[in-house]
């Protein structure tokens, strides 16, 4: 068998010479060099390290390696790019000068039953030492994007509090003024029956006119709750009515209440995600998640 560019190697040795392991989720190939004869670990990063790297660290450790390649089991030659996690999917054979080593990669299948556990470690400590390294800078560069977003809202906010303000007083003295209108109107009311009942005319004739009168009211009683679907309760009557010359006013003055609500609740949500961010910065813990809605 002749390999590469048609050179020959002397020596077929069997695959037990080469061995390939796993420690902590990593590839371990460990071989004999041949000028020093001594066993050496390579540990490689699959999906970073090439073949062509793992040879040139194979010809460092030992100086009197003229030749490394690597060869695929019909004979044709890797190319030096090639990933070792693609090389490490199928057999193949390692020339170091004259010798050709075959080799057995293990069943992926195999592996990843064995090693998960390992790997699971793995995975945890890597995670630790991001956060140690990475989560203090993320929580400053989040605090401050915050602090940003709480200028930009509050910013926005001002005048739309102004004109809110003024809605809210032109609203509240309207409904303060048709409250006391109605205690005028009962009043005269009141006293223009008292009038007619004694002075005017007499009982038995204003008897049949105030039952109507009350008659009458408790027919506007329910026509409010037929409209509203609300019983005639007094601070509800007032609150109603209080809505109702707010949003007219706001209307004439190009107040838009919906833009307002958002711009209040984006700002509620901010505080809130600041107040969570600096907790576990001032305890020093694990940072919550911060908007429940991404």
């Amino acid at each position: 068998w002749r390999g590469g560019e048609g050179a020959p190697y002397s020596t077929l040795v069997p695959s037990d010479e080469v061995t390939i392991n796993y420690r902590h989720g990593l590839p371990v190939i460990t071989l004999t060099l041949p000028t020093r004869s001594e066993r050496c670990r390579f540990t490689l990063k699959p999906m970073v390290t090439t073949v062509g790297a793992f040879l040139q660290d194979v010809q460092r450790e030992d100086k009197g390696i003229e030749r490394a390649e690597i060869f695929a089991t019909d004979g044709s030659k890797v190319s030096d790019a090639t990933l070792m996690e693609v090389l490490l999917m199928n057999d193949f054979k390692l020339v170091i000068n004259n010798t050709a080593y075959s080799v057995s990669p293990p069943v992926k299948g195999k592996l990843s039953s064995e090693h998960a556990t390992e790997m699971e470690d793995v995975k945890s400590l890597v995670h630790r030492l991001f956060v140690a390294l990475h989560l203090e800078d993320h929580q400053i560069r989040k605090e401050r994007e915050l602090l940003q977003k709480l200028d930009y809202l509050k910013e926005e906010l001002l005048p739309l509090e102004q004109m809110k303000a003024r809605i809210m007083d032109s609203a509240d003295a309207k409904t303060s003024r048709l409250l006391w209108v109605g205690l005028a109107l009962m009043s005269t009311q009141g006293g223009a029956l008292a009038w007619l009942t004694w002075w005017v005319y007499s009982w038995d004739i204003m008897e049949p006119v105030t039952y109507f009168i009350t008659y009458a009211s408790a027919m506007a009683f329910y026509a409010y709750f037929v409209l509203t679907k609300q019983d005639y309760i007094y601070p509800d009557a007032k609150d109603r009515q209080f809505l109702h010359y707010f949003y007219r006013k706001s209307k004439k003055q190009h107040f838009n209440v919906e833009r307002y609500n958002k711009l209040k609740e984006d700002l509620a949500e901010a505080e809130e995600s600041l107040r969570r961010l600096r907790q576990p910065l001032h305890l020093r813990l694990p940072i919550q998640e911060i908007n429940d809605k991404d």
